[in-house]
This record gives structure tokens, C-alpha cells and sequence, in this order.
């Protein structure tokens, strides 16, 4: 009891920081309460990328993100961390956020409830031994959070608006133009860092964004509204 309480008090907590920080979402951040007060000073998106690190192509999108200026949010997966932990301080010393994706990207409501805070706690331990940052975020590969996990797991589960399905595609017009034609203030976007178009229309994006006058932040800048 204790335990769940004091995570409902850091919850209250944590959405009054957020509040502070200005950013007004429409994308989603579970566990948040709903606010109608909109004291942004322009509209913001939110770009995440799951499934990572990968050795070849997580580099090449970071130095595009340290050039622009610009913050992401990066789920990864347990099992990807070994071998590539310098990736994992780097996101963290160049102010990106990392969360939790599962160790073996196991879609969570199709194997036991043992199991599933299996996958998470084990991701989340390792983030924290490289980085020394317990993650607070989770994204369920496939979307898929079983809600007996709720009490087990005090995570903030972050799901996405705009899917780029750039992991099908492959195609850097097909991903942008989705993007394009979708995008609002507060969008987070889903999309992965293990490709080499993904990284070269996550760039773009970027540029055409911000030329529209969008300001990109992690998600833990974003509310519900």
C-alpha cells in the first residue's frame, strides 16, 4: 500500500513539473491527468525512436539530432544494450530520454504476468546500471500493456499518434509525407533507430518541423490534454 501510494504522490508531483514546463500535448502519456491550460509559447512534438541501440545507424541519427539541437526520446530494448552502452551515455549526456521497450521486444498481454515484469525489470535494471537513471517510461512493443501490470509496474506508458511505419516502408518520402499530413501540436511520433532511411527522414522531419515552427521535446515535456 505504501509503495503504491507514494507512487501516486510522485505522479502528482511529476505532472505539476510538467505542467511548469509549458507543453500542452495531444499524444499519449498514461497515467497523467487531463489539463485545459495552454501556456506554451509554441506548438511541440515529441520524436521517438524504439527497438534500438544499433550500433551503426543510432550514431548517425544522434550526431543529426546534437546538430540540430534537438531532444528525442529512445525506448530501447534490454538485450541491444550489451555492446553498445556507450550509446546509452551518450543519448543521456546529450539530454535525450531513454525508456524502457522490453528486453526481448515480447509483445507483454500474450505471455505471463511473471514474465512481462520479467522483460520490463530486467531493461529498466540494465538502463540503470549503464546510465545510472532508473527509466520512468515504458512503450509496450506493439502497443500492448496487460492491465494487471499497472500495480506491478509504476511506469508512465507512452503510446504515439502518428505512426510513420517506417519499419515497413522504407521509403524516407512515404515516412515524411505521413508525417506531413498528420502532424499537430503535441504529436509524439513513432518511429525506429535501425535504418538508414529512418534516420535520414527523421532528419528531415526535423528540418521541415521547424520551419513550420514546431519545437521538438521529449516526452516527458508532453501532457494530455
Amino acid at each position: 500500500m505504501e509503495k503504491r501510494k507514494s507512487s501516486v504522490i510522485f505522479r502528482r508531483i511529476f505532472w505539476i513539473l510538467l505542467y511548469a514546463a509549458g507543453c500542452v500535448a495531444a499524444g499519449r502519456i498514461e497515467g497523467l491527468p487531463a489539463v485545459t491550460a495552454d501556456i506554451r509559447q509554441a506548438p511541440c512534438v515529441a520524436l521517438t525512436f524504439d527497438d534500438g541501440p544499433d550500433r551503426k545507424y543510432t550514431p548517425q541519427l544522434l550526431d543529426g539530432l546534437k546538430e540540430r539541437g534537438v531532444k528525442a526520446s529512445f525506448f530501447v530494448i534490454g538485450k541491444n544494450i550489451s555492446g553498445n552502452e556507450e550509446l546509452l551515455v551518450r543519448m543521456k549526456e546529450e539530454g535525450h530520454l531513454i525508456g524502457n521497450h522490453t528486453y526481448s521486444h515480447v509483445q507483454l498481454n500474450k505471455i505471463s504476468s511473471e514474465k512481462a515484469r520479467e522483460e520490463v525489470e530486467k531493461t529498466s535494471n540494465e538502463i540503470f546500471e549503464v546510465t545510472g537513471v532508473y527509466p520512468s517510461y515504458i512503450r509496450p512493443p506493439f502497443g500492448a500493456w496487460p492491465k494487471q501490470l499497472d500495480l506491478a509496474v509504476t511506469m508512465f506508458l507512452v503510446m504515439w499518434d502518428i505512426d510513420t511505419l517506417d519499419w515497413k516502408s522504407k521509403s524516407i518520402s512515404s515516412i515524411v509525407q505521413i508525417v506531413e499530413t498528420e502532424v499537430k501540436d503535441g504529436s509524439i511520433i513513432l518511429m525506429h533507430d535501425e535504418y538508414a532511411t529512418s534516420v535520414e527522414a527523421a532528419l528531415k522531419i526535423v528540418d521541415i518541423l521547424r520551419e513550420q515552427g514546431f519545437r521538438f521535446v521529449t516526452v516527458d515535456e508532453m501532457l494530455v490534454v
